[in-house]
């Protein structure tokens, strides 16, 4: 239990590293990864303000071939709102994840589909 703990700490120490580091307005929000074990959740936030801007996560993308391929779709999914909603460029927040495998594949994904990140 004290292993699982401690992870979870660690994982907390980067996301508060990087959320000190980078911020999001209305011009240029941040775009908010959560993976989870299943999952992966993506979000454009404006921290002036203190809203969402557009969402996007795994469950709603159909015909993934596996948890990899889901992520790039919804890198896309996200970034097609965000174009609809007039956003060319967003912050990219990993979430304390690092920077390899589904959050990867998330952000290339939303680079594809024309989202400066």
């Amino acid at each position: 239990m004290a292993v699982t703990e401690a992870k979870r700490a660690q994982k907390n120490r980067r996301r508060a590293r990087i959320r000190r580091k980078i911020t999001g307005t209305a011009e240029r929000p941040r775009l908010s990864v959560y993976r989870s074990n299943v999952h992966i959740y993506a979000q454009l936030i404006d921290d002036l303000d203190g809203r969402t801007l557009a969402a996007a996560d795994s469950r709603e993308v159909e015909g993934a071939e596996d948890r990899k391929d889901a992520a790039r779709r919804v890198g896309e999914l996200i970034a097609r709102r965000a174009l609809d909603a007039g956003i060319e460029i967003a912050v990219f927040d990993r979430g304390g994840n690092k920077y390899h495998g589904r959050v990867a594949a998330l952000a290339e994904g939303a680079r594809e589909t024309g989202l400066k990140v």
